[in-house]
């Protein structure tokens, strides 16, 4: 059995810079992978995708990323997935499971990865990194070791969603803005993102930054505890801080 971590990967800001003739948005931003990270059980010799624990969320067809990145790779194997990256969360838990499976089978160039996915080749590469186009241009970036403190709700929100909503505020007349441009959107398709942002924004001012398309939250530096990860009752539900770095690769 072989062993591989798969870190989720932590968007620093994020900018939409243009839409494609064929629908995709055109991005800049900054992404980090962090200590963060689900783990895949790969067995070689066998055949079959499963979660070692339940989880409604995570489909085990050929829909899943981690099936798709074996087809891709032209190879079989059984992987047991271990899931700690929220689903829906903004940090790129599928995207990560793909990309290490494309590690272990040896890498694919950027655009094959891209075919997975926007956030698979930053994935696949790791580290830190500024990512344009629609995820497949990416220029390496000196690691900088991050102190940041996780903030997770017990809801999701799905990242088309937030792009049609930005479509939409962008053909109303509002151009976003900020250090996440999607945040205005997200708090549109899903208002408890919003009650739950003002209610940290309250705590610990405007360094409170949305994870990607969400719904998980990022604020720079530990806060002040004696534990490395917490809950707190939130407006809408626990809301689970987690203490985690930046990683090299």
């Amino acid at each position: 059995m072989i062993e591989l971590s798969a870190p989720a990967k932590l968007t620093w800001f994020l900018e939409i810079t243009g839409r494609r003739a064929n629908g995709y948005h055109e991005l800049r931003s900054e992404m980090v992978t962090i200590d963060f990270s689900d783990r895949l059980l790969v067995d070689p010799d066998a055949d079959y995708l499963r979660l070692a624990s339940p989880h409604p969320d995570v489909p085990l067809d050929q829909s899943n990323l981690v099936a798709r990145a074996l087809g891709l790779v032209h190879r079989r194997a059984g992987v047991t997935i271990e899931k700690v990256i929220p689903t829906g969360g903004g940090l790129g838990g599928g995207s990560a499971d793909a990309a290490a499976i494309l590690r272990w089978a040896g890498g694919v160039s950027d655009d094959e990865a891209l075919s997975l996915g926007g956030d698979v080749p930053f994935c696949q590469m790791g580290g830190r990194a500024l990512v344009e186009g629609v995820g497949e241009h990416l220029t390496a970036l000196a690691y900088e070791r991050r102190d940041i403190t996780l903030v997770l709700s017990d809801f999701a929100l799905n990242t088309g969603r937030c792009y049609e909503a930005y479509d939409e505020l962008v053909a109303s007349g509002t151009r976003p803005s900020g250090r996440n441009h999607l945040e205005e959107a997200a708090v549109l398709v899903e208002p408890r993102l919003g009650r739950t942002l003002e209610w940290l924004r309250g705590d610990y001012g405007r360094e409170v930054t949305l994870c990607g398309s969400g719904s998980s939250i990022f604020i720079e530096g530990h806060l002040q505890s004696d534990e490395n990860h917490w809950d707190v009752e939130g407006p809408d539900g626990t809301v689970r801080f987690r203490h985690t770095t930046t990683t090299p690769r």
